[in-house]
């Protein structure tokens, strides 16, 4: 069975989507571990009522990034992961994690990449005023929101669409997608 860890650091939406869609079949994987960097994040509690194993870190009790992330490759390794799965996890990847995962780190990003990356990308469609917003799922690189797509769906905006409901409807994309692209991954094997 496949292995994903998910890093999350908020509320879990797409965790949720995620254990939803591996109880129910339509993703042959197992939820192995979450990783969250911010001890009190919502996402934390919901892994706990799930049985999900954690690893929950304060990035401001190691030196630096390299040290950290170190330390993630060591526990990710110990629970044999297959693939790491970001959901609303705010740090950009560095080196020391991609180079034992390549090819084997997805992100989900609510918008059309390359338009509008980093945060607060639904909040910067709306203000631009864009008639098509959506979801991306990608592979992760150093960069931000960088990597090579692997799925994209449109989410049409109407005039009247408030920022809360077009966030709701790239949610109900998202949590949708990221568990049948993750699939199509998970059998075929990557790339």
């Amino acid at each position: 069975m496949t292995k994903i860890a998910i890093f999350a650091s908020g509320t879990g939406s797409n965790y949720d989507a995620i254990v939803e869609a591996t109880k129910n079949g339509r993703l042959d994987a197992v939820v192995a571990l979450l990783v969250c960097d911010k001890p009190n994040a919502k996402v934390v509690e919901k892994a706990n009522e799930n049985g999900t194993p954690t690893f929950v870190f304060d990035p401001k009790q190691y030196r630096n990034k390299q040290m950290f992330e170190a330390k993630l490759v060591e526990v990710l390794q110990e629970e044999t992961i297959d693939w790491i799965v970001l959901a609303g996890y705010m740090r950009l990847i560095g080196d020391t994690l991609l180079q034992p995962f390549e090819g084997k780190i997805i992100n989900i990003h609510p918008s059309l990449l390359p338009s509008f990356p980093g945060l607060d990308a639904i909040g910067q469609a709306f203000e631009a005023g864009v008639k098509v917003s959506g979801v991306t799922i990608h592979y992760v690189d150093e960069g931000m929101d960088t990597g090579k797509i692997i799925a994209q769906q449109a989410v049409n905006l109407n005039e009247n669409m408030t920022r809360a409901e077009l966030q709701k409807a790239i949610q109900q994309v998202e949590h949708k997608l990221y568990p049948a692209t993750l699939q199509k991954l998970i059998t075929r094997g990557g790339e």
